[in-house]
């Protein structure tokens, strides 16, 4: 690496000038305090505010991440949806806890939700599915998710066979593919504040289903 970058990366500082977020604000529900957020995200015109960075880790505990888009937010958890024979996929078939984490830049607040994964029923997923673009539809059928492709020709022409084979009807949902449902634990809001002196408010739920938040140091 050239030193220049080195020195950009060592010495690049910015303040995180926000509001609070103090404990007096917070709401006792942290879905509930979750939709609050999205929804200043969504009115603030943020690119993708419903983009999330999964993590997941196969039976050997070795970690994978990626960005997916979070599709529903439910009273129970997050909903996405993926091709359950990919990384990630198999990743959750072997050890069924992710972290999904949402960045919002320009407002300087993170959200982390931590939780049991489990795959939502087939009608839901058919219902999302058939809501999805036709190309869209078409291509989870063309795609072996994570699997190696030797050259994108052999994709191409794979996709062509599966067009002509929906020609004239509705593309069905393919049933490797289908919808995931993080049932959340523990869910930590962060808002960047000024000289690192960050707010952190951590929600964890007991074994009845009962959620209590502690502040963190930054």
């Amino acid at each position: 690496m050239k030193e220049e970058l080195k020195s950009y990366i060592q010495h690049n500082r910015r303040q995180f000038l926000s509001m609070p977020f103090d404990e007096k604000d917070v709401l006792k529900n942290p879905i509930e305090q979750f939709n609050v957020w999205f929804e200043n995200a969504v009115d603030s015109h943020i690119q993708d505010p419903f983009a999330l960075t999964l993590a997941t880790a196969n039976k050997a505990g070795v970690p994978s991440a990626r960005v997916v888009y979070m599709r529903n937010v439910t009273d129970r958890g997050l909903v996405f949806f993926t091709n359950y024979n990919s990384r990630k996929g198999q990743d959750l078939l072997e050890n069924p806890i992710a972290c999904a984490n949402f960045y919002w830049e320009d407002l300087y607040r993170q959200v982390r939700f931590v939780g049991k994964v489990e795959r939502i029923s087939a009608a839901e997923s058919d219902a999302y599915f058939q809501s999805r673009p036709r190309e869209s539809q078409i291509g989870a059928w063309a795609s072996h998710q994570s699997e190696v492709l030797t050259n994108r020709e052999k994709l191409l022409v794979r996709l062509g066979e599966i067009s002509k084979q929906f020609e004239d009807r509705e593309v069905s949902r393919p049933d490797f593919w289908g919808g995931y449902l993080i049932i959340p634990f523990q869910i930590e809001f962060w808002q960047g504040r000024e000289n690192r002196l960050h707010d952190r408010i951590i929600y964890e739920r007991d074994s009845n289903g009962n959620w209590s938040f502690d502040r963190l140091f930054p």
